[in-house]
């Protein structure tokens, strides 16, 4: 009798063949299986992180941004920040001379960060001379009403 099961009148399992639920299971040793999906995994994650390293490595230096906080510096001035908002405007000023010796010295991520905060600062040297125009302007309508109220009352009397 012809069992399945049995090789050489011996079980499968015997012969170190792979046996489930009763049935022999192929099992295939051959170069298709050499390399893993790990082995391949690895070596593209290696090339990933060798072009992010590259790419990190060749950021322009943050001329854009140096130039952007610079004419930021300018329309607070333009503002008359210097006189509303002249702690933020010397502190934008400070940062953006900061960032231009960052940039010479090569420590681009420094200038970078240094030129947001001298555009920030400026921004808001702006804002606050803007403001502080807008309430002057104002207090100077308020008047102007109140004037004009006490003229209408004298004429009515």
């Amino acid at each position: 009798m012809n069992n399945p099961l049995v090789l050489d009148n011996e079980p499968l399992h015997a012969h170190g063949l792979p046996v489930h639920n009763g049935l022999a299971i192929s099992v295939h040793h051959g170069p298709l299986m050499s390399r893993s999906f790990a082995q391949i995994r690895f070596a593209l994650m290696g090339t990933v992180l060798a072009c992010g390293i590259s790419a990190c490595a060749t950021l322009p230096p943050p001329t854009v941004e140096l130039n952007d906080a610079q004419q930021a510096v300018v329309r607070a001035s333009g503002a008359d920040a210097d006189q509303y908002a002249s702690g933020e405007l010397a502190a934008a000023r400070e940062a953006l001379a900061r960032a231009q010796a960052a940039i010479s010295e090569g420590r681009n991520d420094d200038a970078r960060n240094l030129a947001a905060a001298a555009h920030a600062d400026a921004d808001l040297a702006h804002a606050l001379s803007q403001e502080a125009l807008a309430t002057a302007e104002l207090a100077q309508r308020r008047a102007e009403v109140e004037q004009l109220q006490q003229r209408l009352r004298e004429t009515t009397r």
